[in-house]
């Protein structure tokens, strides 16, 4: 047991290793610079007043960019967002702002928003980020140069979460020293068709070659399945350097609990297989391994090697500047993603967007109906 402990603890080890190799990579790739600007639509899914969603918006518009649209689409006629947009509008006249309330019903309510926006778009290249995303004003320029080359098919970004409470902050954490690096690794060993809802830039008739957001439907993690599907046409997706923005809302403890638990099962349902593997990646459940069947020196060999592979991603690559005040929460965040992936090991209903949603194998829904507690 003793020789089983330590190689799975190797493992672990070699994970961090390459967390580290891909992270410095990543910061050394330099991004030629381009003057290709196409005209671009940003498609903006929206449902609700997430926070800060007047400086997120707004930052939109704020771009360095020659020519570009903003569509906003709803699903309720009375969304609460709905003012913040003709705020919005009213503050820019000459860009082009526009606001569709969506018709399209889908078990995925986002993506049936996001099929009118595609239809309503102007633009050859489109770029969808989600409604709490806050850009630079460079972002525009930076994401879709990529798209010059015409072997990259979709444009992705990291991004680094704003949070003002404690559940938030232990989120944010978890983002900077668990979940991004586990991005920048995947395309190490061979997983190269993620794609984040932070920023997902593609062509317009890439779109249409996979059946358009219509054939997307049914997934909750379309993300994913949008980049996966693109990846399939033989295109790349590329992981840019730009790091944008997420305002976590001011969720609870049990809320974290469930959006994070949404994110495991959806996971496990999409990529059974790499979920399985999970744990051998988190080198402080393996480090209070090593300690309890005493190999102190190894665990703690161990746990800093995570360490420093968190605080290069976290600071280094993120440049998160919550990293460094918080990063006495990564072993605890280590431990909660253990349960969390335990927890994600059976069931196969979320919580999304205050609806409860039944998922079947890859990723598809099945059933959904208004869920009687709240949640994000």
């Amino acid at each position: 047991m003793s020789y089983l402990l330590l190689a799975l603890a190797a493992v672990a080890g070699i994970y961090q290793a390459l967390v580290l190799v891909a992270a410095l990579r990543h910061l050394r790739r330099r991004q030629p610079a381009s003057q290709w600007t196409p005209p671009v639509s940003v498609l903006k899914p929206v449902r609700g007043l997430d926070p800060h969603f007047f400086a997120c918006i707004r930052s939109q518009a704020l771009q360095d960019y020659p020519g570009f649209e903003i569509v906003f689409g709803v699903s309720d006629p009375a969304d609460p967002a709905i003012p913040e947009i003709q705020r919005l509008a009213a503050e820019f006249p000459s860009t082009p702002i526009r606001l569709i309330v969506s018709a399209t019903r889908a078990p995925n309510g986002k993506v049936g928003v996001l099929a009118d926006l595609a239809a309503a778009a102007c633009h050859p290249v489109l770029v969808v980020n989600d409604s709490d995303i806050r850009v630079a004003p460079d972002y525009l320029r930076r994401v879709v140069a990529p798209l010059e080359d015409p072997r990259n098919g979709v444009v992705t970004c990291l991004y680094r979460a704003h949070a003002e409470h404690w559940p938030g902050r232990f989120e944010g954490i978890g983002i900077a020293t668990d979940f991004a690096p586990g991005v920048l690794v995947a395309p190490l060993v061979g997983v190269s068709e993620f794609g984040l809802g932070a920023t997902l830039a593609f062509r317009a008739g890439n779109l249409a070659q996979i059946g358009g957001f219509a054939a997307l439907a049914d997934y909750l993690a379309d993300d994913y399945q949008l980049s996966r599907r693109i990846r399939g046409l033989g295109l790349r997706v590329v992981l840019s350097r730009v790091v944008v923005e997420t305002c976590l809302p001011d969720a609870g403890w049990k809320e974290v609990w469930r959006h994070q638990l949404r994110w495991a099962r959806t996971i496990r349902m999409s990529r059974g297989g790499g979920y399985l593997g999970l744990p051998l990646s988190n080198a402080t459940l393996w480090s209070v391994a090593l300690a309890l069947a005493g190999f102190p020196w190894a665990a703690l060999a161990l746990f800093a090697v995570r360490l420093l592979a968190g605080l290069v991603v976290g600071a280094g690559v993120l440049q998160d500047r919550r990293t460094l005040p918080d990063f006495f929460l990564v072993p605890l965040r280590d431990l909660w993603g253990a349960a969390l992936w335990a927890g994600g090991l059976f069931g196969t209903t979320v919580v999304w967007r205050g609806f409860r949603l039944r998922l079947s194998r890859g990723g598809r829904i099945v059933e959904a109906g208004p869920d009687r507690l709240s949640g994000y």
